[in-house]
């Protein structure tokens, strides 16, 4: 009896960790998208545009993870068509065009308020969960939707009033963090459907090899000339921070992150996700020397508090 009753307790505490230690794959994922704009920033000096350097991202990511779908082939068999609608919408809507939206985000405005704006992607995701999962909302959810909604404010237009001056909000950086961090929320909804269905590697491989033929009409469509440095300093350079942008916060994140949501619970991964834009305004003081204004701290509070009490919510 001794022995077995060991045996139940070592299993039992085998299952308690496998959420814990998927939580930590979710902070850990979640914090490498922070040195995102790192190198968007840098590739965006190069007067390389966003849906170039999304493009050229995507390009290396599928190169490298081909060989995974080809392995993991057989998954795709059977596959409905609210698979495939979440599969498009993971890859055209989360992986190409809310790239674009938050690289172009970067080059209008302050770059914390375009990090820090990301937190409302939790807010979507339970809306859109909500709509098409048919979850149940946590209790008084509306009041905290508009205790989100002033924290945003906060971060969009600090202490001040934008009446009669629409024309400059539809263009400000804020507004563009906004749409990406609305089909990023939707993404997680789809994510964790497909997480379901196939394993977390495919899932990742499908997401930027579906979005290629988009992003390459895009690209094609507005017509830029490429204007990619010839000299080998310049070429190494950037060939540097492509490289690293496409493998660390954008195909080893998601493969972290993936994993990590397998286990973890959405409401969960929420708080999970505050290492993003915590490391991404690190970085930006660091590096970029800007620094988090008082507002941005107070729209910041608002909106982690309402995802807090939303997650405590949801949890019980």
């Amino acid at each position: 009896m001794g022995n077995v009753s060991i045996k139940l307790n070592s299993a039992a505490c085998k299952q308690a960790d496998r959420p814990r230690a998927g939580f930590w794959l979710v902070v850990l994922g979640a914090a490498l998208w922070g040195a995102d704009p790192l190198f968007r920033i840098i590739l965006l000096q190069e007067h390389i545009t966003p849906s170039q350097i999304v493009l050229l991202e995507h390009i290396i990511i599928a190169l490298i993870m081909a060989p995974v779908l080809w392995k993991h082939r057989s998954e795709m068999k059977g596959l409905k068509l609210s698979h495939i609608g979440a599969l498009l919408f993971l890859s055209w809507g989360g992986s190409a065009i809310a790239t674009i939206l938050f690289t172009q985000g970067l080059t209008h405005g302050d770059l914390n308020a375009v990090l820090l704006l990301q937190k409302l992607q939790p807010i979507f995701a339970i809306l859109m969960a909500r709509m098409l999962l048919k979850e149940k909302l946590p209790k008084q959810f509306g009041w905290l939707l508009v205790l989100a909604l002033a924290g945003t404010y906060l971060l969009t237009f600090g202490f001040t009033f934008p009446f009669g001056h629409v024309n400059d909000f539809v263009t400000v950086g804020s507004l563009l963090s906004l749409g990406a961090a609305a089909l990023w929320g939707g993404s997680t909804v789809m994510g964790r459907l497909m997480v379901g269905k196939m394993e977390y590697e495919t899932v990742t491989s499908l997401r930027f090899i579906l979005a290629l033929p988009l992003l390459l009409g895009i690209t094609i469509y507005q017509g830029d000339p490429w204007q990619i440095p010839t000299g080998a300093g310049p070429l190494a350079a950037v060939s540097l921070n492509l490289l690293g942008q496409a493998l660390l916060p954008g195909l080893l994140s998601l493969l972290v992150y993936y994993k990590g949501l397998t286990t973890t619970k959405a409401s969960v991964a929420t708080l999970a996700e505050l290492s993003f834009p915590m490391v991404g305004v690190l970085i930006n003081w660091i590096v970029f020397h800007q620094m988090v204004t008082v507002a941005q701290i107070c729209g910041f509070v608002l909106i982690w508090t309402a995802l807090f009490v939303i997650s405590r919510r949801s949890e019980a």
